[in-house]
């Protein structure tokens, strides 16, 4: 299981997040349910990992309130954010990662914070 995680409110993001171009880049691959990144925008930068929050073994990787609650916001379009280990988390259905679903989260986040998803990018790291 993950440290304590904890809800943590949009509106408690920079407020840099919503109003230029942003660019999430994950730091390694996209190998296994959690990928470490950051988004960076004018001048600054805010770490921020996304989880896929179904994945059960060896542990699970969060309690079963917070994967639930996870997958009632995702049914309805929008996405949980988390902060854990004081890092921004992203938290989304799912066993692992793939490009598609990177996209699919990050366009949740980016309408999370009032940005025009269009003004949001991302970059993949090759590496495993």
């Amino acid at each position: 299981m993950t440290s304590a995680a904890t809800e943590l409110d949009p509106f408690d993001l920079p407020d840099w997040l919503g109003d230029g171009d942003v660019v999430w880049a994950s730091t390694a691959g996209l190998s296994g349910h959690a990928v470490a990144g950051s988004l960076a925008g004018p001048g600054d930068t805010l770490a921020c990992d996304l989880l896929a929050v179904d994945q059960a073994y060896p542990a699970p990787v969060l309690d079963e309130p917070t994967r639930t609650r996870v997958h009632q916001v995702w049914r309805h379009g929008q996405v949980l954010l988390l902060s854990v280990d004081e890092r921004a988390t992203v938290a989304a259905p799912g066993t692992s990662w793939s490009a598609d679903g990177v996209l699919e989260t990050l366009t949740r986040v980016a309408r999370a914070v009032g940005a025009d998803p269009a003004r949001w990018s991302v970059r993949l790291g090759l590496r495993p």
